[in-house]
């Protein structure tokens, strides 16, 4: 099985287990609030996920379980250690150095980080041409900073979308509390505008509590994803030159090699061969 699948399956597992727990906390947690006089105990649960209606239960409850999905996610894969790794330079000097210019692309294949990516994709496609190589590096990083910049867009379209769900519940309660009002001819009990009221405000809490932590993950990852991108380009531009001096080591020892006289084989001495030669 795909090693990708099976770590989004982890991170939804982590994601479903956390909101799950909240929920549980919220319902034994109490709740108080003062009606008609009396004071009357209520859960979280019952205050902020069963008041909500349907639009929490199938909607935003789903919109937060993915938000804490996505937090999971980019927290364990966009990081410094896989991204921009401290021995990447070193790695790729150690490669070429013992197995020369030609394995780099099959030793760098199974790299995540910025610059063994870029560099595989140079070494396979440069033809040893180091300047075509640092414009292939240099495509390669552009092309996934763009990846990793789609990736996190997700949490910046849950920050954008939630409001509105948010609203839509606020709308649909208001809704219902002036059906209740008309209903009774414009002199409803409270406890019948209740419910329109609990969703109106509940739903507007949830797209809130989804969109304030969903934008900021997007701010944080992104700020995060142009610096290693930038210090990855920087760290490609200091390690190419290494790369052209080990290059041409190569080459001259090669050439060196090539260009070596054949040692002559030593005479055989002549009176070995003429008593050889000599019938017994």
């Amino acid at each position: 099985m795909n090693k990708r699948f099976l770590l989004k399956m982890v991170f939804l597992v982590i994601a479903m287990a956390a909101v799950l727990t909240v929920l549980m906390a919220a319902a034994h947690t109490d709740f108080g609030s003062v009606a008609a006089g009396e004071v009357q105990q209520r859960t979280y649960f019952e205050q902020f996920f069963i008041a909500g209606g349907p639009i929490v239960w199938f909607v935003l409850l789903p919109m937060s379980i993915i938000t804490v999905y996505l937090a999971t996610e980019y927290c364990l894969t966009i990081r410094r250690k896989i991204l921009l790794p401290n021995d990447i330079s070193r790695t790729i000097t150690t490669i070429m150095r013992q197995q020369g210019f030609s394995q780099l692309p099959a030793r760098l294949a199974d790299r995540d980080d910025f610059v063994g990516t870029a560099v595989a994709r140079a070494a396979a496609q440069g033809g040893g041409d180091f300047g075509r190589m640092r414009n292939l590096i240099i495509e390669s990083l552009q092309e996934q900073t763009q990846v990793l910049l789609r990736k996190i867009e997700w949490a910046n379209i849950l920050g954008n979308v939630s409001p509105m769900v948010g609203l839509f519940g606020t709308v649909l309660g208001i809704i219902k509390m002036f059906n209740a009002m008309a209903m009774t001819g414009g002199q409803p009990h409270p406890a019948q505008l209740a419910g329109g009221i609990s969703v109106a405000l509940v739903t507007t809490f949830w797209g809130l509590m989804i969109a304030i932590p969903a934008l900021t993950i997007h701010g944080i990852f992104q700020n995060r994803i142009e610096i290693l991108v930038s210090e990855a380009a920087a760290e490609a531009e200091r390690i190419l030159p290494q790369m052209a001096h080990i290059a041409r080591e190569q080459r001259r020892a090669e050439q060196q090699k090539l260009t070596q006289p054949i040692a002559e084989l030593p005479p055989k001495p002549v009176d070995a061969f003429r008593s050889s030669a000599l019938p017994q």
